[in-house]
């Protein structure tokens, strides 16, 4: 998208990227465009749009993640107000928007557990059929030409527990920054 988060009357670039990086460039000069701000998620990034949002006067980029899930990064600045050095004192409004959402998660909360208990129910009955449910899995295998490595990437919108790769050739599997993942070798009987 191209969006003034900046304020500055010159549309910035806003980019959300396969990796989960969330960029915004700066059209500075005639030249190439300038990197003035990235924001790293945790999945990858299907849509970015700029615009007034939350709050009137205050721009904010919202970004949709490949689970659903929707960030939102604003121009709001946040005050502090040091009494003693710890303390924070919040406004009325921001109370009020704290206990709100307090009392939404709770009730979300009461709603998860009431689903889990329905489903134990039903799952111990002896007309229950279980079934595995359908998801779909975004997989990416490219070849990075800077270090002759290949990338696999997998998302799915449910946690990966296991990821087996197994091959006929010896591979060495790389270490990335953004990988959360333990890594275990154990050699392959050829048989």
């Amino acid at each position: 998208d191209s969006f003034d988060i900046l304020g500055d009357g010159v549309k910035e670039l806003l980019v959300g990227r396969d990796d989960g990086m969330l960029e915004i460039y700066n059209f500075e000069s005639a030249d190439d465009p300038v990197l003035r701000y990235d924001h790293a998620l945790s999945e990858s990034i299907a849509s970015i749009q700029g615009g007034c949002v939350g709050k009137d006067g205050y721009d904010e980029i919202l970004a949709s993640t490949y689970s659903g899930w929707l960030t939102g990064l604003t121009t709001e600045p946040v005050h502090r107000e040091d009494g003693s050095g710890e303390e924070l004192k919040l406004s009325q409004e921001m109370q009020s928007k704290i206990s709100s959402l307090r009392n939404e998660l709770e009730h979300l909360q009461m709603k998860v557990l009431q689903e889990r208990e329905k489903y134990q129910q039903s799952s111990q009955s002896s007309t229950a059929v279980s079934s595995v449910p359908a998801f779909s899995v975004n997989d990416k295998f490219t070849l990075n030409k800077d270090d002759a490595s290949y990338s696999l990437i997998l998302e799915v919108q449910t946690a990966i527990d296991n990821v087996l790769v197994q091959s006929d050739v010896p591979i060495d599997l790389l270490d990335v920054d953004k990988n959360s993942a333990v890594v275990s070798f154990s050699s392959c009987d050829s048989e």
